[in-house]
């Protein structure tokens, strides 16, 4: 016997991606660029990689699921700088876990909340990260998915209160995934507003919020602290390394918020034994502390997304959504024959929308756009920009 919820977990997108080129070729000569997959390819801070080389000795100790004090005080510190949480500050010692990837934490989140015997929703947007919607199906629960719209995000007041009634669980993601479009501030506060009346946790997904152009986006734990939820009730956000400071192989991120849930989740976590090597605690310590890297950064997708528009311009339908690393680009034909099409004659991955969406009333809201990762280095992109512009100019 398994779990039969098992039954229920839908192919990943690039498992669907290598399906799809099965028997395709790049162009011989040309190197393949992937674009397809939000890895960072910038240089890791380098005084991370000797933290990690200095500390390794501390792999002999077993570390503990909360993490040190230094680790979450850094955290706290970053939070309360990061979205001017001083007259509310973040306690470390009750709002703070650190945690392996915000992946694993999201996912772990909605089995340690979900009431399994009530049954109801896990709203999410659509398209969406796919991690969601499989939270959702192990924990017992209905996925209830909410379309983009031309903004990027959802149309959360259009949201029926029969909806936020039966709802658990709603995930939000600002800067979005896959269109890096922000959440107002208007807009969150009218969620928080939600969560408390109907009872439910706002859980938002902020891994991007580090990467943005000219205005910092806001925070679900800055908008409970301005609107007057100092205790961020039924709120809680997740933060990660890996975009903000290009360490995804490090797994290293947090989740922070209401302490009525960060208490259980943490007796959750020590039975799940997911505690972070303190190797791993000590670099990150450092990254959480340091600003400049994360400058540098931000100037290198900056750089990108002048790129792109310089190299595609009106040629393709897409913008620069002003944060995230993504392009979401609208194509003429369906995205997975242009995907296909467009790595057989340029050896350049994308990924169709359409993977990362689900058909609701016969409307898949990703068929017809592609994500483009602008994750490689600056003239890596730029090759693979140009490649693509030649291929729709053709």
């Amino acid at each position: 016997m398994l779990n039969p919820d098992l039954k229920r977990l839908k192919p990943y997108p690039f498992e669907q991606l290598a399906t799809l080129f099965a028997g395709v070729e790049a162009p011989e000569g040309l190197k393949p660029i992937p674009l397809s997959i939000g890895e960072p390819q910038h240089a890791p801070p380098q005084f991370v990689l000797e933290a990690l080389s200095d500390n390794m000795g501390l792999i002999a100790k077993y570390p503990t699921t909360k993490g040190t004090d230094t680790l979450r005080h850094a955290i706290a510190n970053w939070l309360n700088q990061r979205f001017a949480l001083q007259n509310v500050p973040i306690d470390p010692e009750t709002h703070v876990i650190p945690v392996n990837g915000t992946r694993e934490a999201i996912f772990a989140a909605v089995q340690a909340a979900a009431d399994r015997t009530q049954g109801g929703l896990v709203v999410m947007p659509n398209p969406f990260y796919q991690i969601y919607e499989g939270a959702a199906f192990m924990a017992g629960l209905t996925p209830h998915y909410l379309p983009i719209t031309e903004s990027g995000q959802p149309d959360y007041y259009a949201v029926p209160d029969s909806v936020w009634k039966d709802c658990q669980f709603c995930f939000i993601c600002t800067p979005g995934n896959p269109t890096g479009t922000v959440i107002d501030e208007a807009t969150l506060a009218f969620l928080v507003d939600k969560a408390n009346t109907y009872d439910f946790w706002l859980a938002s997904d902020e891994c991007y919020s580090e990467i943005y152009r000219d205005t910092p986006p806001p925070g679900l734990l800055e908008v409970c602290a301005k609107s007057g939820n100092t205790e961020f009730k039924k709120c809680m956000v997740f933060h990660s390394l890996s975009k903000r400071s290009n360490l995804p192989g490090l797994r290293s991120g947090f989740i922070a918020g209401d302490q009525d849930f960060i208490a259980p989740f943490l007796k959750y976590r020590t039975y799940h034994g997911c505690s972070m090597s303190m190797a791993v605690q000590k670099a990150s310590e450092l990254a959480w502390a340091d600003e400049k890297h994360v400058i540098e950064n931000r100037a290198l997708y900056a750089q990108k997304f002048v790129q792109a528009a310089e190299i595609l311009g009106d040629r393709m339908d897409t913008h620069d959504p002003g944060a995230g690393f993504y392009l979401w680009a609208k194509t003429d034909v369906p995205c997975d024959t242009f995907s296909r099409e467009l790595f057989k004659s340029t050896g350049v991955t994308v990924l169709p929308g359409q993977y990362l969406g689900r058909e609701v009333n016969g409307v898949n809201p990703g068929a017809g756009f592609v994500r483009m990762a602008l994750v490689a280095e600056p003239d890596t992109c730029r090759e693979a920009l140009e490649r693509i512009n030649a291929f729709i100019t053709r």
